[in-house]
């Protein structure tokens, strides 16, 4: 008896982290990914549909978010194109993330990367370096698909 339960204990011990790290069907992975952002509370409208999988430690905050496939978006509410990369890091906290990479924007005529977020409650501020944009947070409330050809770079 004491066998069998030390059993199911390494079992669950070892199974449970890559069952969070392993994608899903296209409904579960835009629950489950997008339930991070939840989680620390932001919109889930800040990663596009196209989520394959994601790894978060959440004692540090670090993550990776692994996209099917580059991605190009147009995000609201001033219609800014932005890319995804097709991994995306940074380290998440309770209503900001820091050190982000893998999410550029286009603004006057060049690329700018998002290198971190931080939600107030009713607005976000994207950062980028030193320079940061405030927008209400609920334009953010989907997911947007990616737009356009995908790349498998």
């Amino acid at each position: 008896m004491a066998k069998s339960h030390l059993f199911l204990s390494i079992f669950i011990f070892i199974i449970t982290p890559l069952i969070s790290a392993t994608p899903a069907n296209t409904t579960s992975k835009l629950s489950l990914a997008h339930s991070q952002l939840i989680k620390y509370g932001f919109p889930i409208g800040l990663l596009p549909t196209n989520v394959h999988s994601y790894i978060i430690n959440t004692t540090t905050g670090d993550f990776s978010v692994l996209l099917n496939y580059n991605c190009r978006v147009t995000l609201p509410p001033d219609n800014y194109l932005a890319t995804y990369s097709k991994k995306i890091t940074g380290k998440i906290v309770e209503n900001k993330i820091n050190e982000l990479n893998g999410i550029n924007v286009k603004a006057f005529f060049r690329w700018w990367g998002i290198t971190g977020i931080k939600n107030n409650g009713k607005d976000l501020t994207f950062e980028v370096g030193m320079v940061s944009a405030k927008y209400p947070a609920d334009k953010f409330g989907e997911a947007p698909a990616c737009e356009g050809k995908h790349s498998s770079s």
